[in-house]
Order: C-alpha cells, then sequence, then structure tokens
C-alpha cells in the first residue's frame, strides 16, 4: 500500500510520530498528479507553494506546535477563492482572474496547517451533474476512465479517489458533493445551511450553496468539519449556533436510532443493483438494534421543477457581475458598453450556464414571477414540511443518492432534462437546508461504485456521521 491510499486519520498518526514528512508526502501526491494528468481532476496545482507550506508545517511538528489538520493535503473546489491564485469556476468568463483574498473557510484551513495543493476541477459555474460543462474539459472516473465522476464536485472527488490529495473542499448545490462522492466511491459531506461559511465561495444558487468536504473515510469528514464549521460575521447567511466535536460521534454504535427510508426514493427509476444494497444496509442497521421504517415525502415528485427554477432564478442575479467590465475576461473589439456585455458574456460562458440563466431570468420576468417563481417558493415550503413531519419521527433517513451509477462520458450531456433527473434523490435536501452525507457501499456488477445517502433534520451532522461511521466499519 502507498502512503497516498491512507486516509489523513492513518496519515497523521505516521507524520506526527515523525515516520513519514509532510514534504514526502507533497512529493507522492504531485507524482500521482503528473502520472493521472488524464483524469483531469485539477485545473492548477501549486506544486511550489505546496512543498514550501509542507517544509513549514515539518518544521512545526517538529516544534510541537502543529494544527489540528497538520499534513492535510487538499485540493480546493476552483470556485472557492484563495488569495493569489487563480479561481476559473471552471469557466472562460474567469480564465484570468487571480483572487484577492481567501475564503473563510481557506483562512481556517490554513491556521490548521492543511496544505493546499491546487484547485479542481468542476462543471462550469457548478451547473451540472457530471463534470464535463468545465472550459477545461471533461472530469474522467479514476474507477472507470470511459464514465463521469459526476457533478459539479466532480474534480474534487476524482482526485481524492484517485489518490492526488488527501481530501478535498466541493461545494453542494443540489447534489454537487454527494452525487460525484457516490459516483467516484469516496465520503462527502453536505452541511446544513449556514453551518460552514460561504464567504469566498462563488455563489450560483445563494440560498442553496454549501461548502463542504470529500475524503477517504467519515473519521476524516470530521476531523475537517470540526475546522470549517462555526458562525461567520462575513456571511450573512451563516448560521449562529453552537460548533461541536464531530469526532465525538465515532465508533457509537447504532441502537435506538430510528431511521426512515422515504418510500417516494425507492421508486420507478431506481437501479435494482442499488435498490438491492441499500436494503442490504438497512437490513444490517436493523441486525445492529436500529429501527427501519418506511416514511413518505409526499411533495419529492416536485423537488426537481422547484429546484431548476429557484436555483436558475438565483444564478441569472448572480452571474450578471460577469460582464468583463469589473474582472474577468473581456471581449475585444467592441463598439459600446452594451455590446462589450453582450459578447463578452456570449464569448465567456458556456451553453450550459446560458441555458441556466435564461431559464432563470424567464421565471423571474415581468407575468411569469408568479406563475413559476413564487409558485417554486411554495412546493419548497411544502417540500421543508414533509421532511420536519418525518424529523418528528426518525432520527435520520437512508436514501440513495443517484437512479444509476457513473454513466459513460457523453451520454447525457446532450439530453438536459435527462441529467437533471440525475439530481432527484439530491436536490430536496438543499431546498430544506438539511445536512446530508454519502457513504461508499460496495460496488455494482460492472465494478463501479455505488453510494448511500444519509439525511438529517438540521444542524444534526453528528448523529449523521455516527451512523455512517458505524455502517463504514461494517465493510
Amino acid at each position: 500500500m502507498q502512503l497516498t491510499d491512507l486516509d489523513y486519520t492513518s496519515l497523521r498518526k505516521r507524520i506526527v510520530g515523525r515516520e513519514i514528512t509532510c514534504a514526502q508526502l507533497v512529493a507522492d501526491y504531485l507524482d500521482n498528479i503528473r502520472e493521472k494528468k488524464p483524469l483531469n481532476a485539477f485545473i492548477s496545482v501549486f506544486e511550489k507553494d505546496a512543498r514550501q507550506r509542507a517544509e513549514e508545517i515539518d518544521r512545526k511538528i517538529s516544534a510541537n506546535n502543529a494544527g489540528a489538520l497538520a499534513g492535510l493535503v487538499l485540493g480546493i473546489k476552483d470556485l472557492i477563492v484563495l488569495s493569489g491564485a487563480p479561481t476559473t469556476c471552471g469557466s472562460k468568463i474567469l480564465s484570468n482572474f487571480i483572487s484577492p483574498y481567501d475564503a473563510t473557510v481557506i483562512k481556517k484551513l490554513a491556521q490548521a496547517d492543511a496544505v493546499f495543493i491546487g484547485k479542481t476541477n468542476m462543471d462550469e459555474f457548478a451547473m451540472g451533474s457530471s463534470s464535463e460543462t468545465s472550459f477545461s474539459g471533461a472530469v474522467k472516473n479514476p474507477t472507470a476512465t470511459d464514465r463521469v465522476a459526476g457533478g459539479s464536485s466532480g474534480g474534487s472527488a476524482a482526485a481524492v479517489a484517485g489518490n492526488l490529495c488527501t481530501a478535498a473542499l466541493g461545494s453542494d448545490t443540489g447534489g454537487s458533493i454527494r452525487q460525484p462522492a457516490s459516483f467516484c466511491g469516496v465520503v462527502g459531506i453536505k452541511p446544513t445551511y449556514g453551518r460552514v461559511s460561504r464567504f469566498g465561495l462563488i455563489a450560483y444558487a445563494s440560498s442553496l450553496d454549501q461548502i463542504g468536504p470529500l475524503c477517504k473515510s467519515v473519521d476524516d469528514a470530521a476531523s475537517i468539519l470540526n475546522v470549517i464549521s462555526g458562525y461567520d460575521h462575513l456571511d450573512s447567511t451563516s448560521a449562529n449556533q453552537p460548533t461541536e466535536d464531530y469526532t465525538t460521534y465515532l465508533n457509537r454504535d447504532v441502537k435506538g436510532l430510528i431511521i426512515g427510508l422515504p418510500k417516494e426514493y425507492y421508486g420507478a427509476g431506481l437501479d435494482p443493483e442499488i435498490r438491492q444494497n441499500i436494503e442490504n444496509r438497512a437490513a444490517q442497521l436493523g441486525k445492529a438494534g436500529a429501527e427501519i421504517v418506511e416514511v413518505s415525502l409526499p411533495h419529492t415528485e416536485y423537488a426537481i421543477a422547484a429546484y431548476y427554477i429557484i436555483a436558475t432564478a438565483e444564478a441569472s442575479s448572480n452571474l450578471a457581475r460577469f460582464d468583463g467590465a469589473r474582472y474577468g475576461v473581456r471581449a475585444e473589439k467592441v463598439m459600446d458598453l452594451e455590446e462589450m456585455y453582450v459578447k463578452s458574456r456570449t464569448e465567456g460562458f458556456g451553453s450550459e450556464v446560458k441555458r441556466r440563466i435564461m431559464l432563470g431570468t424567464y421565471v423571474l420576468s415581468s407575468g411569469y414571477y408568479d406563475a413559476y417563481y413564487r409558485k417554486a417558493q411554495k412546493v419548497r415550503t411544502l417540500i421543508r414540511q414533509d421532511f420536519n413531519n418525518v424529523f418528528a419521527q426518525v432520527d435520520c433517513l437512508l436514501t440513495p443518492i443517484a437512479p444509476t451509477t457513473a454513466f459513460r462520458l457523453g451520454e447525457k450531456i446532450d439530453d438536459p432534462l435527462t441529467m437533471y433527473l440525475s439530481d432527484i434523490y439530491t436536490v430536496s435536501c438543499n431546498l430544506a437546508g438539511l445536512p446530508g452525507i454519502a457513504l461508499p457501499s460496495g460496488a455494482d456488477s460492472h465494478g463501479l461504485p455505488i453510494g448511500l445517502q444519509l439525511l438529517g433534520k438540521p444542524f444534526s451532522e453528528g448523529k449523521l456521521l455516527q451512523v455512517a461511521d458505524f455502517l463504514e466499519k461494517l465493510n
């Protein structure tokens, strides 16, 4: 087994015990990044900075004053800003943008002595379910390179699964951490909305976006969440809620917990192998003392429609700032200001981003606002109420993440509606602002990873980690 195969919990013991150095680990990851460049998991790599940072952390370890995540080598999804580094959002329109400041999560991770090795590839402006819409090209799945890595945090998932970094940050607007985690066979957690600061996250849909980690173990997810969680006065949507030590939820049993299986998530369209896999996991939980009950989330069928109205409406507003005037790519040979706006946006945005901007502008326009946007917000309230009713009865929900395992590159890219339906089991979590965790659960008959999802009530990340850790240890 190579060092880069290990999770952070295992690596930290070796680093702190002086068996290996952080510099050695970074060098190994950089070798892997070069060797596996065809995966296209990274948009930019910080080789010089990462080596210097690793040497600095080795000195701190020798002096016994290293931070909580000393030696954690992280990839950063390329919509989270890092001072002095490019942040492209996978888009041509930001291909020349260098951030002048750090996101709050970057500051927290730096203080904990993490090493940033590069910016990971992603669907353009996080709009996609396959990481094929990036201006930097499609990400390939390390398990099968003819398959997608999932989206929009596909580069982060592929980087972790491909042993190119220890863990990575992603963002989740409608499943963009959980779905690629499932497709690539890694752990991914989408925290409660407001649990992790969004300051420095370039927004797709502000009421839905949330930053979270992708990693190799539940233990790692708990350790990273400990550092990045908490209130931030720089983020107006940050929740002023006390934080917890999430590692205290690990190594517990599940006796007495009530776990719900929402019947709407197990209907037609779900791959039989995925259904059987998750039913087997539910049986394991039942055998271990948890109570398994069927529950109903009756408004689930409206979630995709509501999500793609609300998300695109917010995207239309958020992406208005990218016009070539202040930063990013500006069109050349224009005659006036309006032509500069039009040409810069036409040349700078890809087809999927344009599609969503146009849809969002339409549903917000005069005469259609009430028919679409206001109605979608009412549906969102009903979906949230469904979850509230269910969580009065159960501790968490066990569900699939996607209807299928990773599909082939190019299979759905020309059929937007089919692509959107890939998110059917994940978008409700974002609409309701809930936490969710993706956990690897074996493979299908083609050897492709299967993932399961645990959903909880707001700020119940600890309980989700408890159940996920128990299931992980059964593998």
